[in-house]
């Protein structure tokens, strides 16, 4: 009897063993256990710069084989895959045609080209068939002398009624020309639930098409991600003049051009030297202020609009400046920055019925990116956008956002859970990647090096506009512009070019992996496990208060 009594303690000894086990198997990294965030939050760590490293990228010529035009006629080029808001649909892009530059440009009819896809989940049998629709875009220029551009037939195509987590194989093109593309090949992603995610995401930032960049990709493309997302800053076409010169500073060498001219080619470059990543795996991208590129009418992000396929329409949203989707157990917030986004824009507004609906049992995690970050030590872009902040940090703590990944600070920077500046177990981790490897500087400096503090008046960001930044009224930089130290928030800093990797492991457990180029291709950087802690982490909305902002 007392031996039937003992057998259900010792199958629970068992459980609760088996169970540590496992967890103990996930914490462990080539036989190095991997700190968490709940053991944070963390000494701040700054990972000196290695005085061999090369802080500037050289951009990838125009020659490069790479970068040319490799078919015929109207055959499809520069194809991508981004997804839709959810497994059931993906979008399919390319251009066709040629782009011209010069003085006397005439744009291609959008209509001359069908918009057809043949797809299927056997590769001898493409039996379903979709449409869409093609666009071209200009970038022109009202001063005499500057070169006008017309891109090629830019083609987007929605492939609906998709299973989830299945290989499918397409071509794309015009098969009455006929000008058809050879077959490819996507994974659909997961359904959603609490158990069900994309095995690797990939984030990087700030890429540009460098020497660097190239390393950059080949070392991302070698840890096989399922997806892939960039946040902003894509192709520096706009430090180029229209004739194709380029420089790292575009306002130091280029000061009295009469307008911030672009080079377009460049994003025809960028597309072909990406089809071999972005035709295979889904690319969600968002717009950093590179991509502004201003032209005639006081026209703005004209290539970013057209190129790109979002799911807006599908996520509710009126602009491509903001938009969300889920990828398994994960919803995505993709940011504006150079849009309104006070409480009175139609993105914040829009922002708060996104996150309304987002049911967490189903979608756990909640991950959000945009381009300049809120929470950076470097004098570069210190405290840039402090007005978005101030607006949007509430109501994103408010609901529980796990991780936010931004890029524009070309360096990587890892902060320990905060919220208004201080330390807090539950706001989110904050990631800065924007250290993809474009021919602008490393930022190095750091803003509580001594005499390094920007000042106030300099921070604001110039695209927006707006004045929020002040000195701080509580905690150890009190009275300060910057703090003297590294602050408490910052847990990881380091300039090097690189990407990072996110897993979720379950509805609780995300390891990061930032990689460094300089690195071999299995090594890591930066590594933690992101624990979320819902039982103890209300989503219920929280007020700030005044007296901590800065």
């Amino acid at each position: 009897m007392e031996e039937t009594k003992q057998l259900p303690q010792l199958c629970c000894s068992f459980s609760l063993t088996l169970l540590s086990l496992l967890l103990l198997l996930l914490l462990l990294a080539d036989g190095k256990i991997i700190p968490t965030t709940l053991e944070g939050p963390f000494k701040p760590v700054t990972v000196p710069l290695d005085s061999s490293f090369r802080g500037n990228a050289v951009d990838l010529p125009n020659t490069d084989p790479r970068l040319q035009r490799t078919v015929q006629g109207f055959h499809p080029e520069q194809i991508a895959l981004s997804l839709s808001s959810t497994h059931h649909s993906v979008w399919i892009s390319w251009i066709t045609g040629e782009y011209q530059i010069g003085d006397n440009v005439k744009p291609l009819d959008p209509k001359s080209v069908a918009s057809f896809v043949q797809y299927g989940d056997n590769k001898s049998s493409l039996n379903k068939t979709a449409t869409g629709y093609s666009l071209i875009y200009t970038q022109l220029y009202p001063f005499q002398g500057l070169q006008n551009y017309t891109s090629g037939i830019i083609h987007h195509v929605r492939l609906r009624g998709l299973k989830p987590n299945t290989r499918y194989y397409y071509r794309c093109g015009d098969p009455s020309i006929p000008a058809m593309s050879e077959i490819y090949h996507f994974k659909t992603m997961p359904v959603s639930g609490p158990r069900s995610y994309p095995k690797r995401i990939a984030i990087l930032g700030d890429p540009g098409l460098t020497y660097n960049m190239t390393s950059t990709i080949s070392h991302l493309r070698s840890n096989k991600p399922n997806l892939v997302l960039i946040v902003g800053d894509m192709t520096y076409a706009n430090l180029y003049v229209t004739n194709g010169t380029g420089a790292d500073c575009y306002s130091c060498s280029f000061p009295h051009t009469p307008i911030h001219e672009t080079y377009q080619p460049r994003w025809d470059y960028w597309g072909r030297f990406m089809q071999p990543l972005m035709s295979k795996i889904p690319t969600m991208v968002i717009e950093g202020n590179h991509e502004l590129e201003e032209q005639a009418e006081n026209r703005t992000f004209e290539a970013y609009r057209a190129r790109f396929a979002f799911p807006s329409r599908e996520s509710k949203s009126s602009s491509t400046f903001y938009y969300s989707f889920n990828a398994g157990g994960i919803h995505f917030l993709m940011l504006g920055a150079y849009t309104s986004y006070h409480k009175s824009s139609d993105q914040y507004k829009w922002l708060e019925q996104d996150l309304a609906k987002v049911d967490r049992k189903v979608t756990p995690w909640l991950v959000a990116t945009w381009h300049p970050p809120w929470y950076t030590t470097y004098k570069a872009h210190y405290r840039e956008v402090e007005c978005m902040r101030v607006e949007m940090e509430e109501l994103l703590y408010s609901y529980g956002v796990d991780v936010i990944f931004n890029g524009h600070v070309h360096a990587y920077e890892r902060s320990n859970r905060v919220y208004n500046y201080s330390l807090d177990p539950c706001g989110p981790v904050h990631i800065i990647v924007g250290d993809g490897g474009n021919r602008e500087k490393m930022a190095i400096p750091h803003a509580d090096d001594p005499g390094n503090c920007p000042k106030p008046s300099e921070t604001p960001d110039k695209i927006i506009g707006g004045f929020c930044a002040f000195n701080f009224t509580t905690g150890p930089a009190a009275g300060k512009f910057c703090w003297d130290r590294q602050p408490d928030y910052s847990a990881y800093r380091e300039t090097s070019f690189g990407h990072g990797i996110l897993e979720m492991k379950n509805e609780t457990h995300a390891l990061w992996t930032w990689h460094r180029n300089q690195d071999m291709y299995n090594a890591a950087g930066d590594q933690i496990y992101i624990v979320r802690q819902p039982d103890k982490c209300s989503t219920k909305p929280k007020v700030m208060s005044p007296a901590s902002h800065a």
